[in-house]
C-alpha cells in the first residue's frame, strides 16, 4: 500500500485496530420497490488506501455509496464503520461517524446560492461552534490545499470552470479533517489533464494526510494510477476485487471486456503489487 494510514484513529474514545477495515459491509441488501439493486453484498475498505469502486452503469455503485451513508434504507446486512455498527451506534457515535467522513459527489453539488468560501464552511457550521474568523482562517487552509488559489473564495460556482468546482468540493469534504473520504465520479467531465492532475491531488492528500478513500469511477486511467485495489459490482454484489495486476487477470467477462477490451489501457506492471 502506498499511503501511510493512521493509527491512532478513534471511535467514542475507544482505540479501532489498524488492521481492523475502516469500513466493512456484510450481507447488504438495497432495493426499491420491487427492484433488488444490491443482493447480499460484501466489501471491505482497509485503513489507508484508494480503492476504485467500477462497474455497469445503472449495476448500482452510487446506491452502495448512499446506503454507507445512511441516505438510502438497506433491507439487510451490516455497516460497520471505524469499528462500529451502525445501525447500533448512539446517536453521539453516528455523530462522530459523520464528522470523520468527507464526501464529494457526483459534479461538485456546490451550493449555487453560496460562494466557494460559504460552500466549505457548510460542514463547519452543522457540526462545529466556532467564531467566524477561524472559520474564514481553516476555509482558506483548505482551498489552499486543494491547489485553489486565494481569490476563489468570493466567487460562485457559476463562475468556476469544471476543475475548479470538483476541488472546491472536494475543499469542502475536507472541511473536517476527516479519515474516510468517498469520491462520486471525481474525474467525469474534465479533460485528460485536469482529470490526471486531479488524481495527483487525490494520490497527494492520501499520503500527506493519512485518508484513506472510496472512489466510485469509470475512470481507467483513475484506476491504473492511483488505485491500491478495484473492487468490481455486477450481479448485485461485488464480483471480483484486488489489485489492477488482479484485474487484469480476470476471466470474469465484464471484468475482462472492460479491463482487457479494445479500449482499455495497457500497463507496465513492473513493481505494481
Amino acid at each position: 500500500m502506498r499511503g501511510a494510514a493512521r493509527s491512532d484513529a478513534t471511535t467514542n474514545g475507544a482505540a479501532v485496530a489498524d488492521d481492523q477495515p475502516i469500513l466493512s459491509v456484510r450481507g447488504v441488501t438495497v432495493g426499491f420497490g420491487d427492484k433488488i439493486v444490491l443482493d447480499n453484498l460484501d466489501l471491505d475498505i482497509r485503513r489507508g488506501e484508494i480503492l476504485g469502486f467500477v462497474g455497469a452503469s445503472g449495476a448500482g455503485k452510487s446506491v452502495l455509496l448512499r446506503t454507507v451513508l445512511g441516505l438510502n434504507k438497506k433491507r439487510a446486512g451490516t455497516i460497520r464503520l471505524f469499528g462500529l455498527d451502525v445501525d447500533e451506534a448512539s446517536e453521539e457515535e453516528r455523530l462522530r461517524m459523520d464528522m470523520r467522513m468527507g464526501v464529494l459527489f457526483q459534479h461538485g453539488a456546490l451550493f449555487s446560492s453560496l460562494t466557494v468560501l460559504e460552500n466549505i464552511q457548510v460542514p463547519m457550521r452543522e457540526y462545529l461552534d466556532m467564531p467566524r474568523s477561524l472559520m474564514d482562517e481553516l476555509a482558506y487552509l483548505k482551498l489552499e490545499l486543494v491547489g485553489l488559489p486565494a481569490d476563489a473564495a468570493p466567487k460562485f460556482p457559476s463562475e468556476l470552470s469544471g476543475g475548479m468546482i470538483k476541488r472546491a468540493a472536494l475543499a469542502r469534504a475536507l472541511a473536517l479533517d476527516p479519515d474516510l473520504v468517498f469520491l462520486d465520479e471525481p474525474t467525469s467531465g474534465l479533460d485528460p489533464i485536469g482529470a490526471a492532475e486531479f488524481d495527483e491531488l487525490v494520490a497527494k492528500l492520501r499520503d500527506t494526510m493519512g485518508l484513506t478513500v472510496y472512489m466510485v469511477t469509470h475512470d481507467l486511467d483513475s484506476l491504473f494510477s492511483v488505485c491500491d485495489r478495484v473492487a468490481v459490482l455486477g450481479k448485485k454484489k461485488v464480483l471480483v476485487e484486488g489489485t489492477i495486476k488482479d484485474m487484469l487477470a480476470s476471466e470474469e467477462p465484464w471484468v475482462k471486456s472492460y479491463f482487457r477490451g479494445k479500449r482499455a489501457r495497457q500497463l507496465d506492471l513492473a513493481g505494481r503489487t
